[in-house]
Formats: C-alpha cells, sequence, structure tokens
C-alpha cells in the first residue's frame, strides 16, 4: 500500500505540473497529423516553372569574366522565375553578382520592383502584390540568404515570397498556416525563441516527468480497477 501511496502522489501533483503542456503536445501533434506538410509550405501555390535555358545570342564565360570584378567560386546560368535569363557568379569572400546575360548589366541587388517581379512569376495565380520589404537579418519566420526581399500577397492565406536580393533565386515561401504551425512547433519542443532546437533541458525535464506520471498512472491502474468491486463488496455487507 505505501508503494501505491507513493504512485498516487505522483502521479496527482505531477499531472498538475505538466498536465498543461501535456495538453499542447496533444493538440499540437494533432495539428501536424491533419494539415500535410506540402500545404503548410505552400508547394501547392508554386506556379509551374520553365527552366530551359536558351544560350543563343547571350553572353559566354569569356564575356562575363570581363565584367567580373575577379574569378567566381561558381558561376550558373539559369532562368530566373520571372524569364529573364541570368548568370550568377558567386565569389568566397565577397555577395554574389547576377548578371543579365541578354545585355551584359548586373541587376544586383535586386530593386523591390524586380523582386516583386520574380515573386509574382513564381506564385501560381499570383494577387496583387500588398509590401515588398528588404531583410537584412534573421526572423523567427526567416532564416534564409540575407539580404532578401520579403514580398507580401494580399491573398487569404497571407503568403510572402523570399527573393535573394544578389541572385534572384526565391529562398521560401511563408503564409499563415506556416506561421501557425511554426508557433505550436516551438510550444511543442518548448524551445520558444529559435523554434527549432528539441533538445533543450526543459524538454528532456517535461518528458521525463511526463513518463512519470504515465508510469505511476499504470501502477496504480489495477488498484483503481478493483476498487469498485470492493466498494460493492462492503456495500453488500
Amino acid at each position: 500500500m505505501k508503494l501505491i501511496t507513493v504512485a498516487s502522489l505522483l502521479h496527482k501533483w505531477l499531472a498538475l505540473l505538466i498536465g498543461a503542456q501535456a495538453v499542447i503536445w496533444f493538440v499540437s501533434g494533432a495539428f501536424f497529423a491533419i494539415y500535410p506538410i506540402e500545404r503548410v509550405r505552400s508547394e501547392h501555390r508554386i506556379a509551374e516553372q520553365h527552366s530551359v535555358l536558351n544560350a543563343t545570342g547571350l553572353l559566354g564565360p569569356a564575356d562575363l569574366a570581363r565584367l567580373l570584378p575577379e574569378a567566381p567560386s561558381k558561376l550558373s546560368y539559369e532562368n530566373t522565375s520571372a524569364g529573364t535569363p541570368v548568370a550568377i557568379a558567386e565569389f568566397p569572400h565577397h555577395r554574389p553578382i547576377m548578371i543579365d546575360l541578354a545585355n551584359g548589366r548586373a541587376v544586383s541587388p535586386l530593386s523591390d520592383e524586380t523582386a516583386s517581379q520574380i515573386a509574382s512569376a513564381y506564385v501560381a495565380h499570383a494577387p496583387r502584390v500588398r509590401e515588398a520589404r528588404m531583410i537584412i537579418a534573421e526572423t523567427p519566420e526567416y532564416r534564409g540568404v540575407l539580404p532578401a526581399w520579403r514580398i507580401a500577397f494580399a491573398d487569404a492565406e497571407g503568403l510572402a515570397v523570399y527573393v535573394a536580393a544578389d541572385t534572384g533565386r526565391v529562398t521560401a515561401r511563408r503564409s499563415d498556416l506556416w506561421r501557425l504551425y511554426d508557433a505550436l512547433y516551438a510550444f511543442h519542443i518548448m524551445d520558444w525563441r529559435d523554434h527549432e532546437n528539441f533538445n533543450t533541458g526543459l524538454l528532456l525535464v517535461s518528458s521525463l516527468t511526463a513518463l512519470l506520471v504515465t508510469l505511476a498512472g499504470i501502477m496504480l491502474l489495477p488498484f483503481r480497477l478493483r476498487l469498485p468491486k470492493r466498494r460493492q463488496a462492503d456495500g453488500a455487507r
């Protein structure tokens, strides 16, 4: 009986201590299971991309070498989502440079208008651009390449597309659903600052506490199941 008493006390008081967090785990876990991650990432909003680059009449590597301040560590030819053929030169110690292959003009860092065009072409049936804002520091919503343009659309999903200012590449998609997912994930893993570290001491302690509550409950289960029978027997006497 002494062991049962200890288990009962542990189950009662630890459950009160960890109960709120356990509810958060259940609610957030159900949310993660209900909503497909593809929808959270707004993959259904991506327009069909035509990545084939027609190099006819465009600048070649030798022409680009004369336009660059130094030899790049990486040089790639690609189309922006708006369909502009560009060369992106990346350097070990300098910011990347994006060059329009049709005229040899450097187009980076992008203007807000160009970034909005790229983001709009990236989104299927893109609504009106509500705001274009330059991001120069990491935020809970965005931890990608910097600097970047945050192109927010006026739509029901609260969609925002991030476009790297130096390369014109789309680096992230965010929506109200993603923001809710991210907030619930932060509560789920108990990392309210960075929303990504699931190895915190607080999470470990909470998990062990929840385990103790569960084990104590399992230990009490046979006793709880026998208790009504005893009460019935006492009543019969």
